[in-house]
């Protein structure tokens, strides 16, 4: 299939520039008969005894600008990843002279570049007394290139499940939810559980290749919890439905799925790259916000909704749904 059949047309004045106060005031389109909803009435539209699914994971402050040791030039590192091995994966700009072994200053962390540059990605050796410590200081959180507004506070950019340091962007679909969502979802005896991706470098990487089949997805690091593969057998028992919050939570609990419409609880690496005509086995019902075209993102979306997808995004376009990060949302049912 060609990246290509997964564009559409996107006008800069859809985009997002500014986050809606409240969350939950943000628009929600059920896709299953076209209706415009605002999110606060997520709960009326899901089922009592449905369970719904939320990814976790904290946006690390992961944006630090430094300077060349050697020639004082200024260097900008987005972290990615920390490796197992100690070392961290970052996107580097500019990216071109860098070499292993040159040193980037950033206040108190020493960069070293140890591989790379390889397409502006670098893998750099943080040294510093407490890294994580000196990053939440000497850093920024990464928002979105397309987003030209401010935020008034950084932690708008983090979702209300935020407990676990980890990703280089927020997982979107959950911008949304406000203590007063939860509340509702409660009342109708709907759960909530959590699971845990680190978004990383396939958030902010254009499909290279003219074909899905051959893009190869970067591996990020997800868990899931006992308690709830726990609560994911618990809904299917008493005959609820799975309800993902963004395609991070989709990944993960597809990673994770045993056969049985249920998942097993652990932590591993997964580049999982969902394309139309596999099999969902665990996931129902999908809240997500709406993506840039020819993504991953939008590609699973499609493969979720089948060919449905076009005429969701098309209307969203139509009635004035603000898209991508800080945008509207979706609720879409398989």
């Amino acid at each position: 299939m060609r990246v290509e059949d997964f564009k559409y047309p996107l006008p800069e004045s859809a985009i997002a520039q500014e986050a809606i106060e409240p969350r939950h005031d943000s628009r929600l389109l059920d896709t299953r008969d076209m209706s415009d909803h605002r999110f606060l009435d997520l709960p009326s539209l899901l089922r009592p005894g449905d369970l719904v699914v939320v990814n976790e994971t904290r946006v690390r402050a992961a944006r630090l600008a430094g300077h060349r040791i050697d020639t004082g030039g200024s260097v900008e590192l987005l972290l990615l990843e920390a490796r197992p091995d100690g070392l961290w994966e970052a996107l580097a700009r500019p990216s071109r002279r860098l070499r292993p072994g040159i040193v980037i200053g950033i206040e108190d962390i020493r960069a070293t570049i140890v591989d790379g540059p390889d397409e502006g990605m670098v893998v750099v050796d943080l040294v510093a007394p407490d890294v994580e410590a000196a990053i939440a200081n000497a850093g920024n959180v990464p928002l979105p290139p397309y987003f030209q507004g401010t935020l008034d506070d950084p932690d708008r950019y983090q979702t209300m499940f935020a407990r676990k340091i980890g990703s280089a962007a927020a997982p979107t679909a959950g911008l949304h939810f406000t203590e007063e969502v939860a509340a509702r979802l409660r009342q109708r005896e709907i759960e909530i559980a959590p699971v845990d991706l680190h978004v990383g470098i396939d958030t902010f990487r254009p499909i290279a290749s003219e074909t899905i089949e051959e893009h190869v997805m970067h591996s990020e690091w997800c868990s899931i919890p006992e308690a709830t593969a726990a609560a994911v057998d618990s809904a299917r028992a008493r005959g609820g439905r799975v309800v993902a919050v963004g395609t991070t939570v989709v990944r993960t609990l597809e990673s994770f799925a045993d056969g049985a419409g249920t998942v097993a609880a652990g932590e591993r690496e997964t580049n999982l790259f969902l394309t139309p005509g596999v099999e969902f086995r665990v996931v129902d019902v999908l809240v997500t916000n709406f993506h840039v075209p020819g993504s991953t993102l939008v590609i699973l979306v499609a493969a979720f909704m089948g060919e449905g997808w076009r005429e969701a995004y098309q209307t969203a376009l139509e009635r004035g749904y603000r898209f991508l990060s800080f945008g509207d949302a979706m609720l879409a049912e398989r």
